[in-house]
């Protein structure tokens, strides 16, 4: 697969990413598998992964600050 903005090469990896929930929330997910360009970093989550990062981001307290989540499938 190539990137659609530098034409590198895609390939499958787990980084941490960071979400802003709110104003003053933050969280952090971590091991999240992710189809990133080898040559600018620019990254694309699958579908289904997506829809995980949708389920966990929708139940963060209104009230944290900072939380980090482990990715798991």
């Amino acid at each position: 697969m190539k990137c659609s903005v530098c034409g590198g090469e895609v390939r499958r990896a787990m980084t941490d990413l960071p979400f802003k929930t709110s104003d003053t929330s933050i969280v952090i997910i971590k091991d999240l598998p992710v189809l990133q360009c080898a040559k600018c970093a620019e990254y694309l989550m699958e579908d289904e992964v997506l829809r995980w990062v949708d389920e966990v981001l929708a139940k963060v307290e209104s009230a944290t600050e900072l939380e980090i989540i482990r990715y798991a499938a």
